[in-house]
């Protein structure tokens, strides 16, 4: 049991490199690999207003709303996600687009908790209001192996030092079992299924969107049941409705059933500069240590996300 004496220690011990600065390094690096090597056809100007309008929008919400501290890390966490996958034909819908991301996770919350990825929901509401105009350009990595392989390495790094990398292993397990299932089933040979793995933007959403640790459930159990259903909604909108970018959608329909997982399945909510996993279930007596750190001075608990 931890002590009253100890649990100061353990709060410090607890404390790591806040995992964004490892996002940031892997998003950049892979933008400026697509821009340089594979010709990504995302203007200057486009990418400027993408990130610039980020960065203005969250200072602005932050001066407005009186928030302490100015997130700008996670702004151009969102800014450099639709640089990657938003396409429009005029850059000034980029900077609409950025600007839905952002005020999405001002505005948009339950309980002080954001409901939807920014990136994630931006998208898919540009593609749904304004299809002829905005799309998602899965295809611009390729489907090379090597490439799928980097960023699959890359990615998880990230969510290790996120502590959110069950979210991304379960989602990925789950679909790539539908995908060899339906082929299977069809008798397709079972190079279709692999190249259909073998997908840079696939890579994006595992290890950068669908494991936000910010819109993810708390418990260890809700994330993976969270990740399965999303794999499910994406192969439904594949196979079924015949849509691209099932993901995607997948995540955005699904996204506001996280506060109901977070009700039957309550966890420690996550905080940057205090990554945990969280319960596996709820009541889980494996809960990490630094999340259980309590009484300490001024009440705080540490690693919950509240004082």
């Amino acid at each position: 049991m931890t002590t009253r004496d100890e649990a100061p220690a353990l709060a410090r011990s607890g404390r790591r490199f806040d995992p964004r600065w490892w996002q940031i390094c892997c998003l950049s690096g892979l933008l400026t690999y697509g821009i340089f090597w594979l010709s990504f056809d995302v203007p200057p100007i486009q990418i400027a207003a993408t990130i610039g309008t980020a960065l203005a929008v969250q200072w602005v919400l932050t001066r407005a709303l009186k928030i302490p501290t100015f997130e700008w890390k996670s702004a151009l966490i969102s800014g450099l996600g639709l640089c990657f996958l938003f396409r429009a034909g005029e850059w000034w819908l980029a900077a609409v687009t950025a600007s839905i991301a952002i005020g999405s996770k001002f505005f948009i919350r339950w309980h002080g908790k954001h409901i939807w990825n920014p990136t994630n929901i931006a998208l898919a509401l540009m593609m749904l209001v304004l299809p002829a105009q905005a799309w998602v350009s899965p295809g611009q990595w390729g489907s090379g192996p090597t490439l799928a392989y980097a960023m699959a390495c890359g990615g998880a790094f990230v969510v290790n030092r996120s502590a959110r990398s069950d979210t991304s292993v379960a989602f990925i397990a789950a679909f790539a079992a539908i995908l060899f299932g339906r082929s299977l089933w069809l008798g397709e040979p079972m190079t279709i299924p692999i190249h259909r793995l073998q997908n840079g933007a696939l890579m994006i959403f595992t290890f950068h969107m669908i494991s936000d640790p910010k819109t993810t459930p708390n418990t260890r159990a809700g994330r993976i049941l969270f990740a399965c259903l999303v794999a499910a909604g994406a192969a439904f909108v594949a196979f079924v409705l015949f849509r691209p970018n099932g993901p995607i959608w997948a995540l955005a329909a699904l996204a506001p059933i996280v506060p109901l997982i977070d009700r039957f399945l309550p966890g420690p909510r996550y905080d940057w500069k205090r990554p945990v996993t969280g319960p596996l279930w709820k009541g889980d007596s494996r809960e990490p240590m630094v999340a259980r750190a309590r009484d300490l001075p001024g009440g705080r608990l540490v690693g919950a996300g509240r004082v």
